[in-house]
């Protein structure tokens, strides 16, 4: 039996001469590649202890390796809550100086001229915090809260605008669909070179332009 292996392979039929008896092998399963042809590895850490501290200890970096849709996802949440809850502190900022009750006195002097109610303080931050100024709603010199809720404002924009745009910038700047234009051979072949035998294939780059300073790196999976 072991013989026929050997020549015929695993796919093999073993056929008693007793009526009713048939020993057919099992079909090898195929294996599962460690690496794939694009570089990505198989293999995934689990219960190391520690792992989502880990991770946020590294915020920026596990920004990046997430997947595009996360990435918009928290890109979208992230303005949309900061806007929301900028907007709510000009609100409470008008509602508390009682500038709400006096929108269209043109006697009185508000915080921000032109706020009366929550979406006029969302527009007013908006206009603000993309520099857009149309100049209909402004801070007026009689409001110190509001001045420095506007610096805070600033900052916090700023910070914001440089974590997220860094973040999505790194990631667009990240080749990893460099190696679609990579082609690697079918087949590889265990030949003797300068006296050794080796392990050869072939790669192939589609784009004109050049790699400079391109390595290869292999590894070999031994099956006891």
């Amino acid at each position: 039996m072991s013989a026929l292996r050997r020549k015929f392979g695993e796919d093999y039929q073993v056929v008693n001469t007793n009526r009713g008896s048939t020993y057919t092998a099992p079909v090898k399963k195929k294996r599962q590649r460690f690496v794939e042809k694009n570089g990505r590895c198989n293999v995934q850490h689990g219960n190391l202890g520690g792992e989502t501290s880990r991770y946020i200890s590294d915020l920026f970096t596990t920004l990046v390796d997430l997947k595009w849709r996360w990435n918009l996802l928290i890109f979208i949440l992230t303005y949309t809550i900061a806007w929301l809850v900028m907007a709510s502190m000009w609100w409470i900022i008008a509602y508390i100086r009682g500038d709400l009750n006096h929108g269209h006195d043109q006697s009185y002097t508000p915080c921000v001229a032109n706020v009366y109610n929550f979406p006029s303080a969302f527009l007013f931050f908006i206009e603000t915090e993309a520099t857009i100024g149309y100049g209909y709603r402004y801070i007026t010199e009689k409001c110190p809260e509001g001045i420095i809720l506007f610096l805070f404002q600033s900052l916090l924009g700023s910070i914001v605008d440089a974590f997220l745009i860094g973040c999505m910038f790194i990631k667009m700047s990240q080749p990893k669909k460099r190696a679609e234009t990579l082609m690697f051979s079918q087949d590889a072949v265990i030949s003797q070179r300068d006296g050794k035998l080796c392990l050869m294939f072939r790669v192939g780059n589609l784009r004109n332009s050049h790699m400079v300073s391109a390595q290869i790196r292999c590894k070999l999976i031994k099956v006891s």
